[in-house]
């Protein structure tokens, strides 16, 4: 069982997961496989962590995503950094950004050094 932010228990869904993190990696070059390994780690770990009271807090689950985001797709790692963590305001952003180390945060800008926004903020059209 996920127990949800407003203390509301529902069924664990790896559906509802592996959505946030298609999501996330949209038109990123990230293989298939790697995402279904990503989303058996987290299920694994999330079994693991709820072993003894078989209840799991969303947070938890969150926080579960994020580290292994981090690890698979920088660009993705933000993407659902905002979403989960609901930033308000642009400061929010550039403190995930920042606590990215100089070599990942190279990821985030093109070729002419500037930041590439239209990876970070893009929307199916």
């Amino acid at each position: 069982m996920v127990i949800k932010r407003s203390g509301r228990r529902e069924s664990f869904d790896l559906k509802k997961i592996e959505y946030g993190v298609q999501r996330a990696l949209e038109k990123r070059p990230v293989p298939h496989t790697s995402v279904e390994e990503l989303l058996h780690v987290i299920e694994d770990e999330a079994a693991m962590m709820s072993r003894s009271s078989h209840e799991i807090r969303s947070e938890t689950i969150g926080d579960l995503v994020l580290e292994n985001l981090f690890f698979l797709d920088k660009v993705a790692y933000v993407r659902f950094a905002s979403v989960y963590r609901q930033f308000e305001n642009v400061e929010e952003f550039i403190r995930v950004i920042d606590a990215l180390g100089p070599d990942d945060r190279e990821l985030l800008k093109t070729d002419n050094g500037k930041p590439n926004n239209s990876e970070l903020f893009q929307e199916n059209i």
